[in-house]
């Protein structure tokens, strides 16, 4: 038996119209014992705020109930089984109590050690635990074991460079979720040895950014000693440049290394360089790496691309992650597409192709696991409503200061043009890249309002049509985290130079910890677009050439801002495939979705317009129902092409998210 099917076990369907469950370590929100309680027939909710509780519980479930509806219940309380004692009266009389608990799963592990993993890997611990059989380990014997049984490290084995290498390259290119107690038990057993005493550990282990930009030094020095002498490698003098300490080669030839460093210079990881012994170096294994001929380098960079996401396409039953882990290779594979040079015609077969596997694949995907992910704990951010927890978290030290930069309608791979514009203008700026889901249907009354809400849509009905309301939903939640009224700021309507004056004259408030700020220009752009995805490249790179952005967030960091950037959804370039003549009975009408308060008036819509997906109202309101158009098509007018959102696309559905600070902190 699984943890999972032990879990599972307390959920038969009809066992109880309400389940009251304890669950201090987020078992429950793990995705496939989400899945299964969904499959069985329950829904969760969990009871965190009791207001935003009551609200929920009595509009969806109660009245149901009422009228005899058959759903099944579990009220989720993150905390011991002493505690389900706090849950309101009528709970307790109509509910049963279940508890789980690490603890109970995992008797002889530590329990702070385990509660530190990443619900993913509780699977091949679980599965090491019933092989081995140990007995009750302390805390470093607990890291040792699951460093060698969840995360397939012997730091016995690692003796030579090429070892280590292939080690971080592995669990840096997979964004592998390592918990900080496991990387400090590596790095302090790497030391031991005194093989490594000059290897930056302590930098690179855990942090991905420092790792990347450690091998991206080295990559040139390494060009040098394969110019000089092709048959051995010798190690040259250390560069004065070196940001990073450490050896000034590396095996980046090793066989096991290889491999990872031409994906990583196509996935564009990794930058190629220019040499002066270019011409001598063309025809070896390290050309992947060298700035050669411009055009002969995009095509073979676009075609590694192609050949990893033909080839890498999630199944439905995926984990979030490897959605979250394809989007910047496809990011990068538009940014190249639609780069100022022009693509070969044959390729646009190909593009097309792949934009429908991935749409199919994402949209059986999301059927079956998205409903949960706004269940999941935090951290990492997972959906866009989940970022405003973390930004909390990360400002409980003395006197630490936030900002949110919301660009709206930025899609991830404009993002990579604001990226550039940044690492040219500041170079000062360090960018921790990442991505999180939007709210669907991918329209900013939605998903902006969830995030700047830190809560799920079904929480503010009321404003589902406007974003008028976000400054309130901002500042009430920092108001519930414990800030004052005149710490919390929200500005809206950037994009210029001259609103640089409005936000340096906020942030001259002396009081002010927490500034959420919206840049609208590029959602402003996409609306007027008409020359389709390319044409929004364009534009997007024209403006981020401007400043804006880069004077933003040097402004911000300048001033001790812990700064986050992320988009409430992306774009996609889409075709007519008709209006729906609905009249006024469409509560929201967008050219990638149509909203309706009734299923039938949906139904009778949906009939029109085969393959046009009916989406649940998950985490949304009650009569609250989105009609999502297919594929890569809109409800306009019949071949008429445009640049819009709303619908599900991973460029709609997943959106860049960006920790920004300076570099040296």
């Amino acid at each position: 038996m699984t943890w999972r099917e032990r879990i599972l076990a307390e959920f038969a369907p009809g066992m109880a119209r309400l389940t009251l469950a304890a669950d201090p370590d987020h078992l429950l929100s793990e995705e496939g014992i989400l899945q299964g309680i969904h499959e069985r027939g329950f829904d969760l909710i969990p009871f965190a705020d009791p207001v935003a509780f009551r609200y929920a519980y009595e509009s969806r479930y109660r009245s149901l109930w009422d009228r005899g509806a058959p759903t099944d219940l579990v009220v989720v309380l993150h905390s011991a089984a002493a505690d389900l004692r706090a849950l309101p009266y009528d709970l307790l009389q109509a509910g049963r109590r279940v508890a789980f608990s690490l603890g109970e799963l995992f008797p002889s592990l530590s329990y702070p050690v385990v509660s530190a993993l990443d619900r993913a890997h509780l699977d091949a611990l679980y599965q090491a635990q019933a092989q081995y059989k140990p007995g009750p380990l302390g805390d470093n014997a607990t890291r040792d074991f699951v460093l060698r049984h969840v995360f397939e490290v012997a730091p016995e084995l690692i003796k030579q460079p090429a070892d280590l290498l292939r080690l971080l390259l592995r669990r840096h290119y997979r964004r592998q979720q390592v918990p900080a107690t496991i990387e400090a038990r590596l790095v302090q057993l790497l030391r031991q040895g005194g093989a490594f005493a000059d290897w930056p550990l302590e930098a690179i282990v855990p942090d991905r950014e420092a790792f990347f930009a450690f091998l991206q030094e080295r990559w040139p020095a390494y060009l040098d000693a394969v110019a000089a002498a092709p048959e051995a490698i010798c190690e040259p003098p250390q560069p004065p440049h070196f940001e990073l300490p450490g050896p000034a080669t590396l095996p980046f030839g090793d066989d096991d290394v290889r491999v990872y460093i031409d994906n990583l210079f196509a996935d564009g990881v990794l930058r190629p360089v220019a040499h002066r012994r270019a011409s001598a170096l063309q025809g070896r294994w390290v050309a992947v790496g060298l700035r050669l001929d411009p055009q002969a380098d995009r095509a073979r960079q676009l075609d590694a691309l192609f050949k990893a996401l033909e080839g890498g396409i999630p199944p439905a039953q995926a984990s979030y992650q490897a959605w979250l882990a394809l989007a910047p290779r496809l990011a990068q594979l538009l940014a190249l597409w639609h780069s100022p040079a022009a693509p070969a015609p044959q390729a646009g077969e190909r593009l097309a192709a792949l934009q429908a596997q991935l749409d199919a694949a994402f949209l059986a995907w999301a059927q079956a696991r998205y409903g949960g992910l706004h269940n999941q704990p935090v951290p990492p951010a997972v959906m866009l409503h989940h970022v405003p927890r973390v930004m909390a978290a990360r400002l409980q030290r003395p006197g630490g200061k936030a900002a949110l930069v919301v660009v709206d309608g930025l899609a991830c791979d404009q993002w990579l043009l604001l990226r550039q514009a940044l690492e040219g203008a500041r170079p000062r700026l360090r960018l921790r890249e990442g991505a999180v889901f939007a709210w669907l249907p991918t329209i900013t009354a939605v998903s902006r309002q969830a995030l700047f809400a830190g809560r799920p849509p079904l929480y503010f009905p009321a404003s589902l049509h406007t974003t008028a309301k976000e400054p309130a939903l901002w500042s009430q939640f920092w108001q519930d985290a414990g800030l004052a009224p005149t710490e919390v700021a929200y500005v809206g309507g950037l994009g210029e130079l001259p609103d640089l004056a409005r936000v340096e004259e906020l942030l001259a408030h002396p009081k002010l910890r927490v500034a959420g700020l919206v840049v609208d220009k590029v959602d402003r752009i996409m609306h007027g677009m008409e020359l389709g995805s390319a044409g929004m490249h364009n534009q997007v790179r024209q403006w981020a050439g401007e400043g804006f952005i880069a004077g933003l967030l040097e402004l911000l960091v300048n001033r001790g801002y812990r700064v986050l950037l992320t988009a409430d959804h992306g774009n996609v370039e889409a075709l007519g495939i008709g209006s729906p003549a609905e009249g006024a009975s469409a509560d929201l009408r967008a050219a990638r979705v149509r909203v309706y308060s009734d299923g039938a008036l949906r139904g009778q819509v949906q009939a029109h317009f085969p393959g046009a997906i009916a989406w649940p109202p998950t985490g949304l309101p009650q009569g609250y129902l989105p009609l999502l158009a297919p594929g890569r098509s809109a409800f306009i007018a019949k071949g008429q092409r445009t640049v819009a959102h709303g619908g599900l696309s991973v460029e709609e559905a997943i959106v860049p998210l960006i920790e920004i600070e300076a570099r040296g902190r």
